[in-house]
């Protein structure tokens, strides 16, 4: 399993505390200091399942100083997977893969059902 997160986010540390009270084996990485390339970025968005939306931070500051809201509408997919990939800060996380399994955002009840 891989485990994105931002050590600083308080989510990100719940999670971390919640696969480390599971036992859970992990590669551990620093969403700031190794950002998801747009190529991992458009494998986990097709993995996923989810709305490529889903995988924006979009209570971070920096997508707010860029007015994303009202931009991300306008944009093609592949626009959106390469803005995301230029910034980790714009990335929602924390992020687990494992293997066809991609988690977004941590919600306690959703990884207890998909792990």
């Amino acid at each position: 399993m891989l485990f994105i997160c931002y050590p600083k986010c308080t989510t990100c540390q719940k999670a971390q505390k919640w696969l480390d009270g599971k036992g859970m084996k992990y590669e551990h990485r620093d969403i700031k200091a190794v950002n998801p390339t747009y190529e991992e970025l458009t494998e986990w968005y097709a993995k996923s399942g989810l709305p490529l939306k889903r995988f924006f931070n979009t209570s971070g500051l920096l997508y707010k100083s860029m007015e994303l809201k009202d931009k991300l509408p306008t944009m093609s997919e592949e626009e959106q997977l390469r803005l995301l990939a230029t910034d980790g800060m714009l990335v929602k996380r924390p992020l687990l893969i494992d293997g066809d399994r991609v988690l977004v955002g941590f919600k306690e009840s959703e990884w207890e059902t998909l792990l």
